[in-house]
């Protein structure tokens, strides 16, 4: 399934989400989802642009050697012999929310993804939580776009620690993001948190669904982070960024 067959209807999702805090696992689950093309539904049903499409106001890079730059109404990460993660951040932190972009992949030899409720450490300022994966999906290996890593804590939580560990779960997870993932086009995410449950859509079908209920590394807010993965080289582009606050 492409971008441009999914997310038909918005308002519907809106008025469910914003209806009832989620507090269980039997929280009520979406019946549409965001469409980031469509930006007059967005701002009537309460979205906000966090890209203005022109410049990088209201964001700041952290982190490594890559550059992030606007191209053609789109942010775009890039770099060559990266030396360590590489961030654009917000500046300002969010906790509950629906969050919706597109991203495409230029370069498949590096590695990416997009920070949510994250922080940086004081001195060398490592970025770490809650991190919705973009793959360097190679030809017999994983796919897990849209699944969720926790950045220099606790590795992957979905599929991995809270979404199925097993070698099973993880080969199913792989197929649907074969399945779901457009390499020449772009690709809708939707991010939605609200207290500990945190979804994530690909191009109009579910993929991480879990409760974080780990006392010591459950993260409440933070800030949104576009990254550029260390390494030999990484490219990519992310357009249409909007968010929901809950």
């Amino acid at each position: 399934m492409k971008c441009s067959l999914v997310f038909s209807s918005i308002l519907i999702t809106v008025a469910l989400c914003s209806a009832q805090p989620v507090c269980c696992e039997n929280a009520p689950k979406a019946s549409a989802l965001p469409d980031p093309t469509n930006e007059a539904a967005l701002l009537e049903a309460g979205f906000k642009p966090l890209f203005n499409g022109k410049d990088l106001a209201g964001w700041k890079k952290v982190g490594g050697n890559a550059s992030y730059e606007v191209k053609n109404g789109a942010i775009r990460g890039f770099g060559t012999k990266i030396n360590r993660n590489t961030f654009l951040r917000t500046e300002k932190d969010y906790s509950d929310f629906i969050f919706v972009f597109q991203m495409k992949m230029l370069d498949r030899k590096g590695n990416s993804g997009c920070q949510f409720r994250s922080n940086h450490r004081e001195g060398n300022g490592r970025v770490y939580g809650y991190q919705c994966e973009h793959d360097n999906f190679k030809k017999g290996k994983r796919a897990w776009t849209a699944g969720v890593y926790d950045e220099a804590r606790r590795g992957w939580l979905y599929p991995g620690k809270l979404g199925g560990n097993d070698e099973v779960t993880k080969q199913a997870f792989t197929e649907q993001g074969v399945k779901l993932f457009d390499w020449d086009g772009w690709n809708t995410i939707v991010i939605r948190c609200q207290g500990r449950h945190i979804q994530t859509w690909l191009n109009g079908e579910k993929r991480a669904d879990f409760i974080d209920k780990d006392e010591e590394n459950f993260s409440p807010e933070g800030f949104f982070g576009l990254q550029v993965h260390s390494g030999e080289s990484g490219d990519i582009l992310w357009r249409n960024i909007y968010i929901k606050e809950l």
